[in-house]
C-alpha cells in the first residue's frame, strides 16, 4: 500500500459463498453475537433458481438445523410424504415400495426453502451479492487479501471457502481439483404431474423413485408443488452430452432416450414428457480422503473441501453440519483460531471421509445390472453392497 492510499476494509471472518453451509456458519456465529460477512457472486438471493429436494439427516444436516435454532421452523416446511421411497427395474417392475408414515429420519425439502430459512434469519446486509472472488492471496499472520471482479479487495483474519465444486479458495490449500466420475445426469422436469402427467405420477409415487438398469437409471422425485424432479442418470464418456443439442428440446429428449431403448414407455416418459428444456450436469468428485495441512487462517466446508458423488445424500447435509461445526469450534476457542480450525479439521475430514467413500460405493451399486434386487434389500436391512459381485 502506498502512502496516502485508504487499507482495505478488513473483516474478522469473511465467507466465501451463500450457500447452505456458507449460511450455516453465518446463522450459528450470528446466534451467538459474532458476526461473519458472506460474500456470493450471485446478483442477490433470488438470481438462481436452487430446485432439488433435500433428504435432511437426524444425525446431520438436522443437528446443524439444531445448532442454528432453526430446527423447529424447518420442520414446518419440510415436504410431508416425501420420505416414501419406490425402487423399479427397467421393466417398470416394481421391487420395493414404503410410503412415508412420518417415522423416518430423513425429511425432505426444497433446497430453496431451506435456503430461503437461513437467509431469513440473518440480518439485511450481513450478506454481500455480487461479489464474485477472483483471487486471495496470503499475508502474514494468516491474515489474507481477497480481491473481488470489480476490481475491489479485502482483507481477513479467517478465509472460509464455502464456494462449492470449483472453489477459488481451495487453491490457497490443495491442487485437487474435481474429476469426472464418469456419470452424467439429464435433469426434466413435470409440471402438475397428477392432472397432466398422472402415469409418470403414479410411476414416482408421493416420494423418490429409483428405477435402474445397467449403466442407467432414472432418479426422480415429487416436490411439494406436485411437480417431478427427474435425473436420467446415463454411465457416459465425459463428452457424451456435448454431442447433444440441448437448445432443441425433441431432439435433446431422443438423443437421451436412445440411451433407454427397451426400457418400459412408462420410465421413459419421464424425460419424453418433460415440459421444461432438458439441463445437463455431469457428475464430479474429489478424491476419498481429500485434505490438507492445517494452513493458518483459512479453511474450507462443504463442496470446496469434499465434492462427493450424491449417490449416499450425503452433500447438503455435510455442507450444513460442516457449518455448524466450525461455528462451534471458533465459539469454543474465541482467543485461538488456530485450534478452532485444527478441532474442526480433524473432525470433518474423517466424517468426509465416510461419506465420500460410501457415495463412492453407492454409486458403484445402483448402476449394477442387480441393482433393483441389491436396493430392495438394502431398504430391507441387508447390506448387499457390501457382497462381492
Amino acid at each position: 500500500m502506498t502512502e496516502g492510499t485508504t487499507p482495505p476494509p478488513h473483516h474478522p471472518i469473511a465467507v466465501i459463498g451463500a450457500g447452505l453451509g456458507g449460511l450455516t456458519l453465518a446463522r450459528v456465529l450470528y446466534a451467538h453475537g459474532v458476526e461473519a460477512a458472506v460474500f456470493d457472486l450471485d446478483a442477490s438471493a433470488a438470481a438462481r433458481t436452487q430446485g432439488g429436494m433435500l433428504d435432511i439427516h437426524d444425525d446431520t444436516g438436522q443437528e446443524a438445523l439444531r445448532a442454528a435454532g432453526l430446527h423447529e421452523a424447518f420442520l414446518a416446511r419440510v415436504h410431508a410424504g416425501g420420505q416414501a421411497t419406490r425402487v423399479l427395474d427397467r421393466h417398470a417392475e416394481v421391487h420395493w415400495s414404503h410410503a412415508d408414515d412420518g417415522t423416518g429420519g430423513r425429511p425432505e425439502i426444497d433446497r430453496g426453502e431451506l435456503r430461503a430459512l437461513l437467509l431469513e434469519s440473518l440480518p439485511e446486509g450481513l450478506i454481500r451479492w455480487g461479489a464474485k472472488v477472483t483471487g486471495a492471496r496470503a499475508l502474514d499472520g494468516g491474515r489474507h487479501e481477497v480481491t473481488l471482479a470489480d476490481g475491489t479487495a479485502f482483507t481477513t483474519g479467517l478465509l472460509v471457502g464455502a464456494d462449492g465444486a470449483w472453489s477459488r479458495v481451495r487453491t490457497l490449500l490443495s491442487d485437487a481439483v474435481p474429476a469426472y466420475t464418469g456419470m452424467s445426469f439429464v435433469e426434466a422436469d413435470l409440471h402438475s404431474a397428477d392432472t397432466r402427467h398422472p402415469v409418470s405420477a403414479e410411476v414416482v409415487g408421493g416420494g423418490m423413485l429409483f428405477a435402474l438398469g445397467a449403466g442407467h437409471g432414472f432418479l426422480a422425485h415429487r416436490e411439494p408443488d406436485g411437480s417431478l424432479h427427474v435425473y436420467a442418470a446415463v454411465e457416459a464418456a465425459e463428452d457424451w452430452l456435448d454431442g447433444i443439442d440441448f437448445t432443441d428440446a425433441e431432439a435433446s429428449k431422443q438423443a437421451v432416450l436412445k440411451e433407454f431403448d427397451g426400457w418400459h414407455e412408462n420410465l421413459r416418459a419421464l424425460v419424453a414428457d418433460a415440459d421444461a428444456p432438458l439441463v445437463p450436469r455431469r457428475i464430479h468428485a474429489l478424491p476419498v480422503g481429500h485434505r490438507w495441512p492445517r494452513t493458518p487462517g483459512v479453511t474450507l466446508l462443504g463442496d470446496a473441501a469434499h465434492l462427493m458423488s450424491p449417490f449416499a445424500g450425503e452433500g447438503a447435509n455435510l455442507a450444513l453440519i460442516d457449518g455448524a461445526d466450525l461455528a462451534r469450534a471458533l465459539l469454543a476457542h474465541p482467543a485461538d483460531t488456530e485450534a478452532a480450525l485444527a478441532a474442526y479439521e480433524e473432525r470433518m475430514f474423517r466424517r468426509a471421509e465416510n461419506s465420500a467413500a460410501d457415495s463412492a460405493l453407492m454409486g458403484g451399486m445402483l448402476f449394477r445390472p442387480d441393482a433393483p434386487e441389491r436396493l430392495a434389500a438394502m431398504f430391507g436391512g441387508h447390506q448387499p453392497w457390501a457382497e462381492q459381485p
